[in-house]
């Protein structure tokens, strides 16, 4: 692979589900990620306007997508669910799609929020945090996951 130079490219990171579907904004100058928002689906389906108001407003240049897999790697029917979203993103917007294996990024999303609430009896009783907070920090574990890869790619690259 041939060594790409760090650019100011605005990622958006999503992880998708049939109800749900959590956003994250990532910055690769600055190696950050945000959870930004999640969008809940219209009928079992993507809320395409509310997609493109975020797409039309942060002008990303690449979108990563969540791939659920089982632990042992194989497909599950979500997976080519998310495909068909990714597929559908990069034929609307004609924005390049990295797929990223999200395995336990919701459980790890859930172990932060529950970290943060300080005691899992808060975090059972309050409303804070709810799925979509969840589905949300899926979304910046997904895309951070992508960028360390792509980092260490890159530093195994030029190392060599």
């Amino acid at each position: 692979m041939a060594s790409l130079k760090k650019t100011q490219r605005t990622i958006l990171g999503f992880d998708f589900g049939t109800k749900r579907i959590g956003i994250a904004i990532g910055q690769e100058i600055t190696n950050t990620v945000n959870p930004l928002t999640t969008i809940t689906a219209v009928k079992n389906k993507p809320d395409w306007d509310k997609i493109s108001k975020i797409i039309s407003e942060w002008q990303p240049d690449l979108l990563v997508i969540g791939l659920p897999l089982h632990m042992d790697g194989t497909e599950q029917p979500m997976t080519q669910a998310a495909r068909r979203f990714s597929n559908q993103l990069n034929g609307r917007y004609q924005i390049p799609i990295a797929l990223m294996d999200e395995r336990l990024s919701s459980n790890e999303a859930e172990s932060i929020l529950k970290e943060r609430s300080g005691s899992d009896a808060l975090f059972r009783d309050s409303m804070f945090p709810d799925k979509a907070q969840i589905d949300m920090i899926s979304a910046q574990l997904i895309l951070q996951s992508w960028m360390s890869q792509t980092n260490k790619e890159e530093n195994e690259a030029t190392a060599t």
